[in-house]
C-alpha cells in the first residue's frame, strides 16, 4: 500500500510542534535527572548541571528521531531549490566559509552593540559553558544536536517554506529574525541575526541542508573551545604582552 504524503504545511507544522515540545519536555526530564544524580551522592550544583545536561541530551535525541521519522513521509522534503546541487566538496567548502562569514558577522555585531552601550558577552552562553565544564555531555548537544535541529527547523522549514512562497530576501530576513529571537537575548539580537543570515545564504548557494549544519557546528564548536579555555587564552595574551614589552625595552 502506498504511503500517504503529508501536505507541506502540515509537515512543517508537525516539525515545529515537535521542536517546541522538545523545549517543554526538557524541563520535567531534567528534573527527573537532577533527582537521579542527587540520589547518587552528587552535590546540589553538580546534580543540577548534570541533570540539565543529560535531560537536554535525552530530549535532543528524541526530537531528532521524531522529526526525521516524520520527514520520511515526504521524499521531496529536502528539495527546495531549482537547479543542480553543488558538488559535495564545494558544499563542504561553503560550510567552512559560512563559519568564517558568521564569525566575522558576529564580530561586526559585537562592535555595533558595544558602540551603542550594550554589555559584551552572552549570559546564556556563559552559563552553558559553566554547565559544560561540569557535564561535558552538554557539548554534544551544543556542537552536534543543536545545529542539526535548528538548521532543520529554521533553515529548511522556515527559510525553505517562506522561500517557496516569496523570495530569497524575505525568507532570509524573516527566518534569521526568528532564529535570533528564540535565543531569548533580545539585547544581542544582532549577534544572533548575523549567523542566521549567513546560514541561509550558504544553504541557498549549496542547495544542501548539511552545508549550514557544518557552518553551525563549526561556529558552536569554536565558541565552546574559546569559552572553556578563557583562562588559558588570557594567560597567553598576558605572556604576549610581556614579550612585546620586553622587546620594546631592549629595542
Amino acid at each position: 500500500m502506498k504511503q500517504k504524503t503529508m501536505k507541506p504545511w502540515m509537515l512543517y507544522l508537525t516539525i515545529l510542534l515537535l521542536y517546541i515540545a522538545m523545549q517543554f519536555a526538557s524541563v520535567p526530564i531534567s528534573k527527573g535527572m537532577i533527582a537521579l544524580f542527587s540520589s547518587n551522592g552528587y552535590d546540589v550544583k553538580e546534580a543540577a548541571y548534570n541533570g540539565f545536561a543529560w535531560g537536554l541530551f535525552a530530549t535532543n535525541i528524541l526530537a531528532i528521531l521524531a522529526i526525521f521519522l516524520v520527514i520520511r513521509s515526504d521524499k521531496k522534503f529536502w528539495t527546495v531549490f531549482k537547479g543542480k546541487k553543488e558538488p559535495i566538496w564545494k558544499s563542504i567548502m561553503w560550510g567552512i566559509l559560512g563559519f568564517f562569514l558568521a564569525l566575522g558577522g558576529q564580530m561586526i555585531a559585537g562592535t555595533i552593540e558595544k558602540a551603542i552601550g550594550i554589555t559584551e558577552g552572552s549570559a546564556s552562553t556563559a552559563k552553558l559553558t559553566e554547565i559544560a565544564a561540569v557535564a561535558p555531555i552538554l557539548i554534544v548537544c551544543i556542537v552536534l544536536f543543536a545545529p542539526i535541529l535548528e538548521e532543520t527547523v529554521f533553515r529548511r522549514v522556515l527559510f525553505g517554506g517562506i522561500y517557496t512562497k516569496t523570495n530569497f530576501w524575505i525568507a532570509t530576513i524573516v527566518s534569521a529574525l526568528i532564529f535570533a529571537a528564540v535565543h531569548n537575548e533580545l539585547e544581542h539580537i544582532l549577534t544572533y541575526l548575523m549567523p542566521g543570515l549567513v546560514f541561509s545564504y550558504v544553504y541557498y548557494r549549496s542547495k544542501r541542508i548539511w552545508t549550514p549544519m557544518i557552518s553551525h557546528m563549526l561556529m558552536n564548536g569554536f565558541v565552546m573551545i574559546v569559552m572553556l579555555n578563557q583562562d588559558k587564552i588570557l594567560e597567553l595574551q598576558k605572556l604576549q604582552q610581556s614579550v612585546i614589552s620586553l622587546f620594546h625595552f631592549f629595542w
